[in-house]
């Protein structure tokens, strides 16, 4: 297997792990919070689209879509659902028509910013995502759905 392309694939394992803990155990309603610009189920919709966006570029054939917010649990099934494509097409041995590095920095990279900002918006919303020292995390290349290993070291 190709170095950067496990690269990447770790990095989508890490977005998936992020994102994981940012939602797990969050109230049904966390999604529809208003405090704070964009609703929770706006950003998870727009991950989805930074997964599909880099699935396209990936395959060669790039393509930007904004999707309508689904319903908050159809919306995050979706987002794992599109990140795990994006990882399944790593894994094989298909050409990658993009630069792994660009993959990162520009749809991955922001992905996980939104991961970091639906954790924050879960603070703001009075019900804050439990911290953890990611370093220590059981994350691995592959790991691309909504279950994930368990925290390694919370805080």
């Amino acid at each position: 297997m190709d170095e950067k392309r496990e690269f990447l694939r770790h990095a989508l394992a890490t977005l998936a792990y992020r994102t994981t803990r940012a939602l797990e155990n969050a109230p049904i309603t966390f999604g529809g919070f208003t405090g704070a610009g964009r609703r929770p189920v706006e950003i998870v919709a727009h991950m989805g689209d930074l997964m599909t966006w880099a699935l396209s570029l990936a395959l060669g054939s790039p393509a930007w879509h904004n999707t309508e917010p689904l319903e908050w649990q159809a919306e995050q099934e979706r987002f794992f659902r599109t990140l795990g494509s994006f990882d399944a097409f790593l894994a094989s041995k298909a050409t990658l028509h993009a630069p792994a590095e660009r993959l990162l920095q520009g749809p991955v990279a922001d992905a996980l910013t939104h991961a970091g900002q639906l954790a924050m918006l879960r603070r703001l919303a009075g019900a804050p995502a439990r911290g953890e020292n990611f370093y220590e995390a059981a994350i691995a290349a592959g790991q691309a759905g909504s279950v994930q290993p368990a925290p390694v070291k919370s805080f």
